[in-house]
């Protein structure tokens, strides 16, 4: 099974960017973020007749999140993140699909730093890993992926000097980050490449793409019964390259479901 994560920075900008990749890299589960899009504008028909079903959650101008699965619909589970009953930004969706609980999430970018915006990030945060904890020794297969607007270390960036004071290296940020992986959370991305400068994110300013002066903020979290399936996991940098792309690409992870360990049945006594 492919899982894939893809801040797609406009969906009705970028409907044809979009599309083109689902047919060419056919993800089995794709989470979408940035759609910028109220619920009525959200292309289902489109996804529909390109082998997708969906759930989703709009907001004008800004935010938004979805689930696509191949061949079937997902399941909601939930459609906030739990923790803050007035908080109306659209920023986290839940689903099952397939055995698997799938979290879509957007954390806040925070910026400019410090003020409400960062507070609000580091609020955002401290909900996820909450929530996280009650998923993370879970008997269900869970992956928590999307734009965590976070760079773990100076390793996940071309170079931070520049990017000091930016919101997604803070330190705070950066110890809720280890706080969460600390619950027990595999890093996909990074388990697979410890050693390599992989980057999901390449912002438009400065030819940063050209050059590839990125940042690795696209992550995907397998919990405990999860991990053991992971087989691959990698960036389709192609679709950075295309015209007038989002900043960011899709990143995804291999799971080979077969590995997950089945329950023992109970002896008779």
């Amino acid at each position: 099974m492919k899982i894939a994560t893809f801040n797609v920075n406009g969906i009705k900008t970028r409907l044809a960017h979009l599309l083109r990749w689902l047919e060419r890299e056919q993800p089995d589960v794709a989470c979408l973020q940035e759609l910028k899009a109220l619920d009525e504008g959200f292309p289902e028909r489109e996804l529909r007749d390109a082998g997708y079903g969906a759930l989703w959650k709009g907001q004008r101008s800004w935010n938004g999140v979805a689930i696509l699965a191949r061949g079937t619909d997902p399941l909601e589970i939930r459609r906030e993140l739990p923790g803050d009953a007035a908080d109306e930004q659209s920023r986290y969706l839940e689903a099952a699909v397939n055995g698997l609980v799938v979290g879509c999430l957007y954390l806040p970018n925070g910026n400019p730093q410090p003020g409400p915006k960062f507070d609000y990030k580091l609020a955002w945060f401290e909900r996820l890993i909450a929530h996280a904890a009650t998923l993370v020794d879970s008997p269900h297969p869970v992956i928590l992926c999307g734009d965590y607007n976070v760079v773990p270390t100076d390793f996940d960036i071309y170079n931070p000097r520049s990017w000091r004071k930016d919101a997604l290296l803070q330190p705070e940020t950066r110890d809720c980050y280890a706080r969460l992986l600390a619950q027990g959370w595999t890093d996909s991305l990074r388990h697979v490449h410890p050693d390599e400068a992989v980057f999901t994110f390449w912002d438009y300013f400065r030819q940063h793409w050209e050059h590839n002066s990125g940042l690795r903020i696209d992550h995907l979290l397998l919990n405990r019964k999860l991990a053991p399936s992971l087989k691959a996991a990698g960036v389709d940098r192609w679709v950075r390259g295309e015209q007038k792309a989002s900043d960011h690409a899709p990143t995804w992870v291999e799971l080979d479901l077969d590995r997950l360990t089945a329950p023992s049945p109970k002896r008779k006594i």
